[in-house]
């Protein structure tokens, strides 16, 4: 198997804005750990960047949409605590 079999074939970039940049780190500490291996992630201001990077389209989608229900549940947690 070469290399270039290995290669991700999608890729999916996100940016997740929020209020403030202590929402925007408090979501990403609390979703980067069930990511590691899967998504590339950091914090830029009041925003929560992310890579996706799969060997498939429908693998990309499950990732994607992991991704989004942990940060949606993060985000309603980190609400509740203001």
């Amino acid at each position: 198997m070469s290399s270039q079999d290995d290669a991700p074939k999608v890729r999916c970039s996100l940016r997740i804005e929020f209020s403030s940049d202590e929402e925007a780190s408090r979501i990403h500490r609390a979703v980067e750990l069930d990511n590691q291996g899967y998504v590339s992630s950091g914090v830029e201001g009041n925003a929560v960047l992310a890579l996706i990077e799969a060997s498939s389209l429908n693998s990309l989608l499950h990732t994607l949409d992991d991704l989004l229900a942990c940060t949606t549940l993060s985000e309603k947690i980190v609400a509740k605590k203001r």
